[in-house]
């Protein structure tokens, strides 16, 4: 889609503006605020909407790329809003959940989210009342299909039957902007399956050749490994695991078949690999 085309698509939904619903309401995680004015079905709320200067590639934004991050020192601690208190979950134990996801705009870009981070609204992220800030989830839209990967680093949204919110962009590439909410599923991320580029790291045998502390390390063997040994990227891994970036080579069907790229390995860049099973 072009910038012209999208100009003209948020131009429509500007018409039903005054049908609208507010987005969930942020407040501060450490802050109750009163309850939000009574809300109509779908659109937007107050001034909140689309940007005056929405970019042409929406729908190219990549997603958020799933990371190991420390947790954030006091947007965990147990809150209160709208007079119902709340305790973040600190750990990155399996969540899922279906409900209501709505999305907020440029009421809010610019302004300190929960993590003091300053709001984006054309990043890949969300708002969550508990899941740990900052972590990740993929939110998958149960009318569609389409699914997102964000990166939690706000709280909220605070209305009834409403499990997420959700950036602009993110709303956007799973289609319900112009509704201002739609019915979706919220998965969280373990962030140690995944690569550097979000790719998830299936179950199989592996073969490691290097860990490194600085990513920049592990980016350059691994791009030594993919001219010597011609895998297809995509069984050419940068993982971070404690806390250190892994360069890993599969999954391979069987530890025989790992071995034997180890030896490869061994061959071509003078490397002593070791096998891993994930």
């Amino acid at each position: 889609m072009n910038r012209l085309s999208i100009l003209i698509f948020f131009a429509v939904l500007a018409l039903g503006a005054c049908t609208s619903t507010p987005p969930g309401t942020q407040v501060p995680a450490t802050a109750s605020s009163s309850a939000p004015s009574s809300a109509r079905g779908g659109g937007y709320y107050l001034d909140d909407g689309p940007g005056d200067d929405i970019p042409s590639n929406l729908h190219a934004i990549p997603d958020a790329v799933p990371r190991i991050e420390p947790l954030h020192r006091f947007a965990n601690r147990q809150y209160v809003a709208l007079g119902q208190s709340y305790m973040p979950d600190t750990s990155l134990r399996p969540y899922r959940e279906e409900g209501m996801a709505s999305w907020y705009g440029r009421r809010f870009h610019g302004k300190k989210t929960a993590s003091g981070e300053l709001y984006d609204m054309y990043a890949m992220t969300g708002a969550h009342r508990t899941l740990p800030i900052p972590s990740y989830a993929r939110v998958t839209s149960l009318e569609n299909g389409k699914s997102v990967v964000v990166r939690i680093n706000d709280r909220g949204p605070f209305h009834k039957g409403r499990v997420i919110d959700l950036s602009f962009t993110a709303a956007y590439k799973l289609g319900y902007v112009s509704k201002g909410s739609g019915q979706v599923v919220v998965e969280s991320i373990d962030p140690s399956s995944f690569d550097i580029q979000g790719m998830p790291l299936k179950p199989g045998h592996y073969v490691q050749l290097g860990a490194f502390g600085k990513l920049k390390n592990a980016e350059k063997l691994l791009e030594r490994a993919r001219e010597s040994l011609g895998l297809p990227v995509e069984q050419t891994h940068v993982a971070l695991v404690d806390s250190l970036h892994r360069v890993n080579l599969g999954p391979f069907q069987n530890e025989d078949e790992a071995l034997v790229w180890a030896d490869r390995t061994r061959s071509s860049l003078g490397i002593e690999a070791i096998t891993i099973v994930r």
